[in-house]
């Protein structure tokens, strides 16, 4: 199982959120790209980067940073937050990111996802971000009625490279991932399954891990405040 160490941008500095509310964000560090370099001296695979601003706005506004961090860092990182069109999409696999994140979209433009899953094989993920199991959009700021799982399934035969699931109500609380959500979920489509929201602790990624059925897990909060050792993390989940 892949371990991604997540940084958040907002405002071009690395945040934390809790349940994904901008008005209580907690800057980790002024420079994005050192603290990428510190992810990376640590032995991380890949980074996970989220533009926090370009999700609610839809467009990318924290690319100077990701920038930053692409041409730092030799790692491959995946990127979400406002990435709503091939043009975009385009212009940041061609600046050297290995992976797009398509969220809100994917309930919004699901045709744009297989349009891009098939142009560009392997580099296209979709977020599910949800509430009670409804995905939520634009940030989370808007909730759906489309069930996580629904939508998922629905693009089972799109050739996307990786399903992010997302609790919304976990992220950045400290309290455990879902395991049994985000199981059942990978249980039900043949799609890898990366868990995100709520990863504290070494025994969550144990608990992920034994699943059996995920295949990566997203941590922020934990890496930052100290409550996971990177370099400990990742060498136990290579054993």
């Amino acid at each position: 199982m892949i371990l991604y160490p997540a940084i958040d941008l907002k405002d071009g500095q690395a945040v934390r959120l809790v349940h994904g509310d901008m008005e209580r964000s907690t800057v980790f560090n002024d420079d994005p790209a050192a603290q990428a370099l510190e992810f990376v001296a640590a032995g991380c695979d890949w980074l996970h980067l989220v533009d926090l601003n370009g999700a609610f706005a839809g467009t990318p506004v924290n690319a100077a940073p990701v920038e930053a961090i692409l041409k730092a860092c030799k790692v491959p990182a995946q990127l979400g937050g406002g990435i709503r069109d091939m043009a975009t999409i385009e212009r940041w696999l061609d600046k050297g990111l290995a992976r797009v994140i398509l969220g809100t979209v994917a309930v919004e433009n699901p045709d744009l996802v297989r349009d891009a899953a098939r142009a560009f094989p392997g580099q296209v993920a979709v977020g599910i971000d949800a509430r009670g199991g409804r995905v939520a959009t634009k940030g989370w700021a808007e909730e759906t009625g489309v069930m996580a799982t629904d939508l998922a399934k629905s693009f089972e035969d799109a050739g996307v490279a990786a399903i992010i699931y997302t609790d919304i109500l976990r992220d950045g609380a400290m309290g455990g991932p879902n395991v049994a959500a985000t199981a059942d979920l990978a249980r039900a489509v043949s799609i890898p399954v990366i868990a995100s929201g709520g990863v504290s602790s070494l025994d969550d990624l144990h608990a992920l891990k034994a699943t059996g059925v995920i295949d990566g897990a997203i941590s922020g909060r934990a890496l930052y405040d100290g409550a996971i050792d990177l370099r400990a993390a990742l060498d136990a989940l290579r054993t």
